[in-house]
């Protein structure tokens, strides 16, 4: 089942320059997506449209089935995004941010302090829940912003550059709730530059390069018996 589907994505800023250019992917239930590319290749543009926070040109974005431009509520309901710097509300503390989003999301009482409670205490905050998000260092509003995407249970996670200012022991428990995920039927597609955590994390892959897919397949069709880093290398290259 396709989780998310981009046919045909155009971005143009300006009169004629094009961000991102004829971008096609798809995303299925269970799928751990990787995408790949230099800075400024069209990732970040490209998750923007996703997640509807940035309108395009041409083309069609579908999560779940619905039109992210047609019915952009119907892709919230079942959408989580973590941008790669976190925009938090610093004034609130941990525990009140993230009642204000299980609110917003409409989540009762009993599954939201499950949640809550299961995922604080996997990223070790519990403790700092009840201070002010204005006095977190930047690893621990990480981790906020990673319970509250995860707590309507979407069924699509999209991430850009995730592991950035998370500790270790972090990264690896974000790497075992996007797989939790993915055997429960959602899916996770997400920017990253750091090739060898993609290599190992994912089972599906996209590089983008000046706005264009230059590659798109499953982590065995792509690499065969190399490294992705010899792949990426040699694709950016010939390309």
């Amino acid at each position: 089942m396709d989780v998310l589907k981009i046919t045909n994505y155009t971005k143009v800023y300006g009169k004629d320059k094009k961000a991102c250019d004829n971008v096609s992917l798809t995303v299925e239930s269970g799928d751990i997506f990787g995408f790949i590319g230099h800075n400024g290749a069209g990732k970040s543009t490209t998750i923007r449209a996703v997640v509807g926070v940035m309108d395009f040109n041409e083309g069609t974005i579908e999560i779940d089935g619905h039109d992210v431009m047609k019915q952009p509520m119907e892709c919230k309901k079942v959408t989580a995004y973590i941008p790669d710097n976190p925009d938090l509300y610093e004034n609130l503390t941990g525990i009140q941010y993230l009642n204000f989003v299980a609110d917003a999301f409409e989540i009762g009482r009993e599954d939201r302090e499950k949640r809550i409670n299961e995922y604080a205490e996997r990223f070790e905050i519990t403790d700092a829940l009840k201070n002010l998000i204005s006095s977190y260092s930047h690893g621990m509003k990480q981790k906020i912003a990673i319970i509250a995407a995860l707590i309507h249970a979407p069924k699509l996670m999209v991430m850009d550059e995730p592991f950035v200012g998370l500790d270790p022991k972090a990264s690896f428990v974000l790497k075992e709730i996007m797989h939790e995920m993915c055997a429960n039927g959602s899916a996770v597609f997400f920017s990253t530059h750091v090739l060898d955590v993609a290599e190992r994390l994912c089972n599906k892959i996209a590089i983008i390069k000046k706005g264009q897919i230059i590659a798109n397949g499953t982590m065995e069709e792509l690499i065969g018996d190399k490294s992705l880093e010899e792949v990426f290398m040699e694709v950016v290259k010939n390309e």
